[in-house]
């Protein structure tokens, strides 16, 4: 709403969190159990050993898209192509995987199922991670359950459905329910710009590290990192004056040495 919608576009640029149920030992066409069945194979995977495989996938990676998915080659959705029983080629993808924390392997043994929370970059196919598992595990395997959890720093008890919204709506008490902008934001270190030159900075100006009074670690659930992060190519923070309004998203560039806005939000 109002100066939020600026920020829509950025919104896809956030880390996601999904909470995935894998089973091994089948491989579909579409990566989870809606598609049909490519192959089946015996299961005998400890605890120890899918934990060690698990870690194996945290980090950087390269992952290739499945065709059953929205990109676009040649002007074409893969999912379109799939469907007409056409595979193309495709171009692995580098994705970031924060953390993979096994929540339930009490199925393993017996059902060759197991659960995990996934934290990841964008453009991340959960799907696809079960199946890489499966095949790095030598069995295969295909999702068969997901649930997102988390974009940025909103997480899933926050939200509310459509239904309450209009019960808060009829009750008018919908502006409760109304965050500020600057927390759509609040998973990126917070810098605090000196007052004096925070008439520069309400004017969309770039500034430099002397500038800035204070630099504030993410804000996760509560939760803060102990330090901020050292400022590096191309990352982003959002900026504020001593009072807490909130300017926008400004990204650092290591070769000017200055902090350079991406998004204004600040209106006088």
């Amino acid at each position: 709403m109002g100066n939020a919608t600026r920020a829509v576009s950025l919104l896809t640029e956030h880390d996601k969190e999904y909470i995935a149920t894998c089973q091994l030992g089948v491989v579909t066409d579409t990566q989870d159990m809606s598609g049909n069945i490519l192959k089946e194979s015996p299961v005998s995977v400890t605890s120890k050993e899918l934990s060690r495989t698990l870690s194996r996938f945290t980090g950087d990676y390269e992952q290739l898209p499945p065709m059953y998915s929205a990109i676009k080659v040649g002007g074409k959705r893969l999912y379109e192509l799939a469907r007409q029983g056409i595979e193309v080629e495709r171009k692995p993808r580098m994705i970031h995987i924060e953390r993979i924390t096994l929540l339930d392997d009490s199925e393993l043994e017996a059902g060759g199922r197991f659960t995990m929370e996934v934290r990841c970059s964008k453009g991340t196919y959960i799907r696809t991670l079960c199946n890489d598992i499966g095949e790095a595990l030598g069995c295969g395997a295909a999702m068969a359950q997901l649930t997102r959890t988390a974009v940025g720093a909103f997480r899933l008890e926050e939200s509310r459905t459509l239904s309450q919204l209009e019960e808060f709506r009829d009750r008018g008490e919908l502006e409760s329910l109304i965050v500020p902008t600057a927390e759509i934001f609040r998973d990126m270190d917070t810098i605090t710009v000196k007052p004096e030159v925070e008439r520069l900075v309400m004017n969309g100006n770039p500034f430099r590290p002397d500038d800035i009074m204070d630099c504030s670690p993410a804000s996760i659930d509560g939760l803060s990192d102990e330090e901020p992060m050292e400022a590096a190519e191309g990352q982003r923070f959002r900026v504020m004056d001593t009072d807490g309004r909130f300017y926008g998203i400004y990204v650092y560039s290591a070769r000017t040495g200055q902090y350079r806005v991406e998004r204004f939000f600040y209106s006088a």
